[in-house]
C-alpha cells in the first residue's frame, strides 16, 4: 500500500498559513512583484534628498567653497531619509527572495508600512516648521495608509490594525518633535493629524475587504473539487496542467483541465469531442496499474463546466527536454529507459489499448521515492481500444479520416490514416523515440507536417550509428531499424516481444541505480 500523509481537516499544510492559504498563488506572485516595485520606488525617492545633499558638501568641502548655515540645518533630515532608504531597500531583498514566504513578506511590509508614515510624518511636520514656523494640516501619510492594502491584499482585520498602527504614526511623530522642542504644536495641531489618519483608515479597511474578498473569489474558483490550483505548469492541445495541492493530503498533485474558456468559440460538436476524448482519457489512465503510467487519482467536472483530472506530480523532467539540454544518452541509459516505457505500454497492449501519441515529450524520467530514471508514461489522450467490441468504444473521437499523433513520431499505417491498427504503432513510435535518445535527432525532419508524414511511410530510415558520434552496439543499431520497418510485420510485435528482446541486446552494459543517482545528483540536484 502506498504511503500517504494524513492532517487534520481543519490543519493547512506548513507551506499554507496565513495570507498563504486565502489567497491564489498566482496573485501573491503578482503582490510580490508590486511589493518589490512600491519598494524600489520609495528607495529612490527618500534616496533623492541624502544623495543631493551629501554630492553637495562633498563638491563645497572638494572646491572649498563655503555653505550657508541653513544648509547644514537639513542634515538630521538627511538621517532620517536613510533611514527609509535602508527599510526600502531591506523589503525589495525580502520581495525578491522566493525563499521569503508570502506569509512572512507580508508581515515583512506592514511593518515597513509602519515605519515609512512614521518617517514620512517626521519629516513632513519638522522640515516645513523649521522653514515657516507653521505646522501642514496634512501629510502623506494618509495616502500611504489607504495604498498599502491595495498593492499588499491581506485578511481585513490584520489590514485595518496596521492601518490603524500606520495612522497613529501622524501624531506619534508630532508629539516626539514637540516633546524634544523640534516645534511647538498647540493641542489643536493634532486634531488635522488625527482626523486625516482616521479617514484614511477607514477607507483602508474598505479597500482591504473589496480586494481581499476579489482574491478570495479568485482562489474558490481555482479549486477542483478537494483540490486547489497552485501554479501553471503548461499547456497543450487538451487543456492546460497546473500544479495543485489536496486540502487534507500532504502530498501535491497535477491537474489537467479543460476550461469552457478554452472551448469558446469551438463549433458544440469538437466542444463534446474534446470532453469525450478528456473523459476517455482519465478513465483509460485509471485502468492501467503499471507503475512506468502516470497514476491517476480524480477525476471531475466543476460547478462552471470545467473538466479535470488529478494524478501525481512527477519530480523531473521529459526525454524531449533531457536531450535537448544534456546531449544524446549512453546505449545502456537508453535501453534501460526503453524496457521501463515498454513497461506501460505492455500492460495497455493487454488491455487492448494503444497509445497513438509515444514521444519524448510524453516520457518522463523522475527521482521516484528511492529510485532515479524512474519512466512514467503520460498523455494518453490519444488512446484507442481495438479488442473491445463494444461500438462506441472503438469509434474515434477525434474527427472522421483525421490522422491523430505527432508527425516525428507516427507510424507509416497510422500517417495513412488507417483504421485497423494495433500495438505495433506504438512499437514503431517507441524506435523514434530511441532514435532520439540515441542521436539528439528525429529519424526523418522537413519543413512541413506532411513532408514528415510522407518520409514516414516511404523513406528508409538511416541507422542511428551514422547519426551520432556516440557509440551505438551494431545489435541495438539494427533492433531500432527493426521497430522502424514499413511494415508492422517486420517489427517486434508488441512491447512485450521489444521488452526481451532490449533485455538481451549484445553489447550493451548495465545502467546502475549508482550511476542514475549520480547523474541526477550533477544535473538536476
Amino acid at each position: 500500500m502506498e504511503h500517504a500523509t494524513f492532517l487534520r481537516p481543519e490543519a493547512r499544510p506548513p507551506s499554507s498559513r496565513g495570507i498563504a492559504a486565502s489567497l491564489p498563488p498566482d496573485l501573491l506572485e503578482q503582490v510580490r512583484g508590486r511589493v518589490r516595485l512600491l519598494a524600489l520606488f520609495l528607495l529612490a525617492a527618500f534616496a533623492f534628498d541624502p544623495v543631493l545633499f551629501f554630492s553637495t558638501w562633498g563638491l563645497a568641502t572638494l572646491f572649498h567653497k563655503p555653505l550657508e548655515r541653513e544648509f547644514f540645518a537639513n542634515l538630521p533630515f538627511q538621517w532620517v531619509n536613510l533611514s527609509a532608504v535602508t527599510a526600502s531597500a531591506a523589503l525589495w531583498w525580502a520581495a525578491s527572495k522566493h525563499r521569503v514566504s508570502a506569509s512572512r513578506l507580508h508581515t515583512i511590509g506592514l511593518a515597513y508600512e509602519i515605519v515609512i508614515c512614521f518617517v514620512i510624518a517626521m519629516i513632513s511636520f519638522w522640515q516645513q516648521y523649521l522653514h515657516s514656523g507653521v505646522l501642514p494640516n496634512l501629510t502623506w501619510v494618509p495616502a500611504v495608509v489607504i495604498l498599502f492594502p491595495l498593492i499588499m491584499p491581506g485578511p481585513p482585520r490584520q489590514m485595518l490594525a496596521a492601518a490603524v498602527a500606520a495612522g497613529t504614526m501622524a501624531p506619534l511623530a508630532l508629539l516626539v518633535l514637540d516633546v524634544f522642542d523640534k516645534v511647538s504644536g498647540a493641542a489643536d495641531a493634532y486634531a488635522p493629524a488625527i482626523v486625516g489618519s482616521a479617514f484614511a483608515v477607514g477607507f483602508a479597511f474598505l479597500g482591504a475587504r473589496v480586494v481581499y474578498g476579489l482574491g478570495r473569489q479568485v482562489a474558490v474558483a481555482q479549486e477542483m473539487g478537494s483540490y486547489r490550483l497552485e501554479e501553471k505548469l503548461g499547456h497543450g492541445g487538451m487543456g492546460e496542467v497546473w500544479r495543485a495541492r489536496h486540502r487534507m493530503l500532504a502530498r501535491p498533485a497535477a491537474i489537467k483541465l479543460i476550461r469552457p474558456a478554452l472551448t469558446a468559440g469551438a463549433r458544440p460538436e469538437a466542444v463534446e469531442d474534446m470532453k469525450r476524448r478528456f473523459e476517455r482519457e482519465a478513465q483509460v489512465t485509471a485502468r492501467l496499474r503499471s507503475p512506468h503510467t502516470v497514476n491517476l487519482f480524480d477525476f471531475g467536472i466543476t460547478d462552471d463546466g470545467a473538466f479535470y483530472y488529478v494524478m501525481e506530480l512527477l519530480d523531473g523532467l521529459d526525454a524531449d527536454t533531457l536531450v535537448k539540454r544534456f546531449g544524446p544518452l549512453p546505449a545502456e541509459r537508453v535501453v534501460h529507459v526503453l524496457r521501463q516505457v515498454c513497461h506501460s505500454l505492455s500492460e495497455a497492449d493487454s488491455c487492448g489499448l494503444i497509445h497513438r501519441d509515444i514521444k519524448p515529450a510524453n516520457i518522463f524520467l523522475c527521482s521516484y521515492g528511492e529510485d532515479h530514471d524512474f519512466v512514467k508514461v503520460l498523455d494518453f489522450g490519444l488512446v484507442k481500444a481495438f479488442k473491445e467490441s463494444n461500438h462506441e468504444a472503438v469509434t474515434e473521437l477525434t474527427g472522421e479520416n483525421a490522422i491523430q499523433g505527432t508527425p516525428a513520431f507516427i507510424a507509416p499505417e497510422q500517417a495513412l490514416g488507417k483504421t485497423d491498427l494495433d500495438g505495433r504503432v506504438d512499437v514503431y513510435a517507441t524506435g523514434c523515440v530511441a532514435y532520439w535518445l540515441l542521436t539528439g535527432q528525429t529519424v526523418f525532419s522537413a519543413d512541413t507536417p506532411m513532408g514528415l508524414l510522407v518520409q514516414h511511410v516511404n523513406a528508409p530510415a538511416a541507422p542511428p550509428s551514422t547519426r551520432t558520434e556516440m557509440p551505438i552496439p551494431a545489435a541495438l543499431d539494427r533492433l531500432v531499424l527493426e521497430c522502424l520497418s514499413k511494415d508492422p510485420n517486420q517489427r517486434p510485435q508488441s512491447a512485450k516481444e521489444l521488452a526481451r528482446r532490449l533485455e538481451h541486446v549484445d553489447g550493451v552494459g548495465e545502467w546502475t541505480e549508482d550511476q542514475a543517482r549520480a547523474w541526477w545528483a550533477k544535473h538536476v540536484p
